[in-house]
């Protein structure tokens, strides 16, 4: 079977940056699990697993503009401290869950304190990185009803959420 639209697939992955540190790994863990053509991953990593079988390895890498998009100036803001009511210590590195003005939810990461002003960005902690990828397909196999409907991959014995 190969890999296409609505597939769920395992693979085992190392990421790396373009210095070679280890940003992320199924190692360790166990592979990961996806639905394929879903939007559970990133974009380029997933055009490159399609039609790929198990047992595949590969490298790719793939440029900012397919993974986490380019880091966006805009989305850096200074930021009073009394926006961190109830946080004691706010320091360069803490991550908070905040609402948007559309209602949803956004990670910001604190990058800087100065007094009162804190600096916090919203983009994705690896927007404007180059991700390398060593990936080995494990498994692939059709998605459930409920997968599908879902949108997203089950565990075994059903629904977690």
């Amino acid at each position: 079977m190969q890999i296409s639209k609505n597939s769920v697939v395992s693979i085992n992955y190392t990421l790396t940056n373009n210095e070679g540190e280890v940003l992320d790994t199924s190692e360790g863990h166990g592979p990961l699990f996806y639905l394929h053509g879903n939007g559970n991953l990133i974009p380029g990593l997933e055009k490159e697993l399609e039609g790929k079988v198990v047992g595949n390895s590969f490298k790719v890498s793939v440029p900012p503009e397919e993974a986490y998009g380019l880091h966006d100036e805009e989305q850096v803001q200074i930021v009073p401290r009394a926006a961190f009511r109830g946080v004691k210590q706010v320091e360069p590195g803490m991550q908070f869950q905040v609402e948007t003005e559309e209602g949803g939810q956004q990670v910001i990461t604190v990058t800087d304190v100065d007094g009162d002003d804190i600096t916090v960005d919203s983009n994705h902690p690896l927007a404007g990185q180059t991700l390398n990828f060593d990936v080995t397909i494990m498994e692939i196999r059709e998605a459930s009803a409920e997968e599908l409907h879902h949108g997203h991959v089950h565990g075994p014995g059903g629904h977690h959420h």
